[in-house]
Formats: C-alpha cells, structure tokens, sequence
C-alpha cells in the first residue's frame, strides 16, 4: 500500500504541468501544422534539412503526415527519415513534466536534429542510387491522423495528458515494485552495454506507440539507462508513424527496408551520442 500510494501521489503531481505542456503543444499543431506541411512539400532537396527541423516540434502526429506525404511520394525517403528521427513523440513533455534541466533537454533535441539532417542526407544519396525516383500521386495520400483533434484545444489535451498519466501509473507501479523486491537494476544492467544496450533500446523504440518513448524516458529520468540508450530508442521511435506507413504505403518490401534502416541510424546515432554527451 505505501508503494501503490506513492506511485500515486507522484503520478499525479505530473498532472498539472503535463496538462499545461500539453495545451501549448494543441495550440502549436492548431496554429503551425498546416503551414509546415506546406513547406516540407516545397522543400526539393533541403527536404531532410526541412523535415528534421519541422519533425522536432512538437506535433500530435507529424510523423502520421510524413508517412501519408511518402506513400504519396510527396516527399523522398529522406526527408522521412529526418523527420521520424527527429520527432521526439512523448519524450520532450515528460522531461519537461519531470523538471530535466532545460539546457540537456535542448541539448538531445539539437542532437535529434543533427542526426535528423546527417542520415536523411545520407540515405536519400544511397537510396536514390537503387530506388528511382517515383512522380507525386496524390491521390494516394490519406489522412489517417485520428488524433482527438477538434475545435478546441482542451479536449485532446485533456484526453492525451490522462492517457500518459494513466500509462506512467501502470508503468511506475510496475517499476517500484520491481525495484523492491527483484532488483530491476538487473534487468536493466543489459542496457547499460555499449551496443548491445543501444541495440536493445532501438528494439523498444521500433513499438509504434507512445510507450516505447514513455518506457524509455522514464528509465533513463530514474538513471536506469545511459543517455545514448535513450537516444537510440528515441531516434527510432517516431510515434505511430511508422505503423501508419505500413497501412498506406502497399509496398511492404519498402516498408521493411525503411525500417531496417531507420533502425540502423537510431543505433549508430545512440552510439555516436557518447561522444556528445
């Protein structure tokens, strides 16, 4: 009952300031996803620059926009790559919520970024050596979004801050229990690794859903994890994107190597992160 109590207190505390983060994230997408849609289909070849930029603000489900924009050929392999490894999904309001200091949280946002810009850049050169380039159908391109987003902003942030609050209790409950009496750190000790750890974490970032970030901040905000951990998982970890562009995009053979590679980028980009950080 002491656990279960805490947990609960502590969960809660997070309520007020997740809300207010949340609202300011509403008001943004409200205000700014248009627009930036726009610019990254006018972006031509600063597309990875473009994406990587646009993909670290912190929009309800940019990466969705990105995967219906590729399908639709709208935009290159490139720039959907920066944009998945930029995007910070639940990541940036829980460190915020949790009182990380501004200056790291900066500091892994710009780093999200850079990685975003390098490997975009990178493989839209290797990529358009063995994929031609392929006209713009727009017909293809779909909004399957399914955000909560209405008129008002204080319904989906109410709804998107209860369902992280909801999901840290259950997660916290687990991890305090865990820590008395069978000794997470154990578990964790694997991620500790060099490689073997970012790879792992690369794995949890692959879950396309706002758990893998959620899972992965909060191990690394309790000290469980390294930073380059957290940065493999949360390079690859684009929110529902990827799950959306499976659904849109019929060319499963593609979809599968898109996978294979921005797995591959999340694990050097969190190996590469030590000698930032």
């Amino acid at each position: 009952m002491e656990i279960l109590l805490d947990t609960l207190i502590d969960s809660l505390k997070l309520f007020p300031f997740l809300f207010a983060t949340y609202l300011c994230l509403e008001y943004m997408e409200h205000k700014t996803s248009e627009k930036t849609a726009e610019i990254i289909k006018k972006a031509g070849w600063t597309g990875p620059l473009v994406g990587s930029l646009c993909g670290a603000l912190p929009q309800c489900g940019f990466s969705v926009v990105a995967a219906n924009f590729f399908a639709a050929r709208v935009i290159g392999i490139g720039t959907l790559l920066a944009i998945f490894l930029s995007t910070s999904d639940e990541m940036l309001p829980i460190m915020i919520s949790g009182a990380v200091p501004p200056f790291l949280i900066t500091q892994i946002i710009l780093y999200k970024i850079f990685c975003g810009i390098v490997f975009g850049y990178i493989v839209n050169f290797v990529w358009l050596k063995y994929h031609p380039r392929q006209p713009i159908n727009i017909e293809q391109l779909c909004q399957n979004e399914n955000c909560h987003c209405e008129d008002s902003i204080l319904k989906p942030a109410l709804y998107h801050t209860l369902r992280i609050i909801l999901f840290i209790l259950i997660f916290t409950l687990i991890l305090n229990y865990a820590v008395a009496y069978f000794d997470i750190s154990k578990l964790t000790d694997y991620m500790k690794i060099p490689l073997l750890g970012e790879a792992i974490s690369g794995l949890i970032g692959l879950i396309p859903n706002c758990s893998a970030s959620v899972v992965l901040t909060r191990l690394y905000m309790e000290n469980y994890i390294p930073v380059s951990s957290l940065l493999s998982g949360s390079l690859v970890s684009g929110g529902v994107g990827l799950l959306i562009l499976f659904r849109v995009n019929r060319r499963l053979k593609e979809n599968l190597q898109i996978t294979a590679v921005l797995y591959i980028c999340g694990v050097i980009g969190g190996l590469l992160a030590d000698l930032v950080f």
